[in-house]
């Protein structure tokens, strides 16, 4: 289903009933959409697994449906403290499935009356709906928007991270080959029967939950992202929420987050980054869809050093953010600092 989790399907969606179904966490990682890479930072499964459990349980404490049943340990669906009381950190979580209908692609357009047709009233809405509380270096919304449009004084962005006055949300594609933000209309009619100021309420709910958890933990949530179900008008969250893959999260100025992964690629890598770059903006104005397909580079693995800074980042984090030792790993601040040396 993506390219850092597998999916099994145990029970098909109907149009009239949910399903039910497993994500299985691999340990791969994407950046810059290309998909799964050629290395792998070894308990990053565990983490996101871990980390979007907690979060799944304390929306639903919160009254926030989501798509939740629980982690699995030895076959059976438990809650994530169960898992962990019995020494298991879980790679297997538990959800409902909804109906996913083909998006058909045709003459440079995609026919989301058709998504829709199939759809009925129990569908995955086509939609990320991103929230953002400060717009740090590499966020996309330096190159989209100014800061007037924040109800900020800058006339342009400055160099450092920037704090918004209130929390934004806007809406971008899900299926598409790559992701496209939307205004508003659009994404009203891209989301079919979902409603768009539900749609809004449900991630200003989640943005707040994980912003307040985060604090808690010493960290400052910076944005991130969901993505939902709406089963006969009920929006309900779905895929992960509030992993360091979904959200960007920092500790004392520096980012915990595949962002720094992302950050290295473009030192390390530059070339590779621009190939990738410039064959989304060939595909865009093209009206190509497989954008990869016009890239003549691969990615190169990390070295070790840099998966095992990696790894503790993400390990270190998760047990910074849940308040408990579920892994073994140095205290974040160790691991980050191993970061900024390479």
């Amino acid at each position: 289903m993506t390219s850092v989790k597998n999916f099994r399907v145990e029970e098909q969606a109907t149009e009239s009933s949910l399903g039910r179904g497993v994500f299985e966490f691999t340990d791969d990682y994407s950046v810059f959409d290309w998909g799964k890479m050629p290395d792998t930072i070894p308990d990053k499964g565990a983490s996101l697994c871990t980390m979007g459990a907690f979060n799944f349980e304390q929306l639903e404490a919160a009254g926030v449906p989501t798509h939740y049943r629980g982690v699995i340990v030895d076959g059976e669906t438990v809650s994530l403290d169960a898992a962990l009381d019995q020494g298991v950190t879980p790679r297997e979580m538990a959800i409902e499935l909804t109906q996913v209908p083909d998006l058909p692609f045709d003459e440079g357009c995609y026919e989301y009356d058709s998504y829709h047709a199939e759809a009925g009233s129990n569908y995955l809405v086509p939609l990320e709906i991103v929230f953002r509380n400060r717009v740090p270096v590499g966020s996309s919304l330096r190159k989209r928007t100014d800061p007037v449009d924040h109800g900020l004084s800058f006339d342009s962005w400055p160099d450092g991270v920037v704090d918004l006055p209130e929390a934004i949300v806007e809406f971008s594609t899900k299926y598409e080959e790559q992701d496209r933000y939307l205004t508003r209309e659009e994404a009203d009619e891209i989301a079919g029967k979902a409603s768009i100021d539900d749609l809004e309420l449900v991630a200003r709910n989640v943005n707040s939950l994980v912003t307040e958890q985060a604090e808690g933990a010493g960290l400052t949530h910076e944005d991130g992202k969901i993505e939902c179900l709406s089963v006969n008008g009920e929006i309900r969250v779905a895929d992960v929420v509030g992993t360091f893959d979904e959200n960007r999260f920092s500790s004392d100025g520096q980012q915990v987050s595949k962002e720094v992964i992302r950050q290295y690629h473009k030192r390390t890598q530059p070339e590779w980054v621009k190939t990738v770059s410039e064959a989304k903006e060939t595909a865009t104005a093209e009206s190509i869809d497989d954008w990869k397909s016009l890239c003549d580079c691969d990615p190169s693995p990390l070295n070790a050093e840099v998966v095992r800074a990696s790894r503790d980042m993400y390990c270190a984090g998760t047990n910074t953010y849940i308040g408990r030792e579920v892994f073994d790993a140095p205290t974040l601040g160790e691991a980050l600092e191993r970061f900024s040396t390479l």
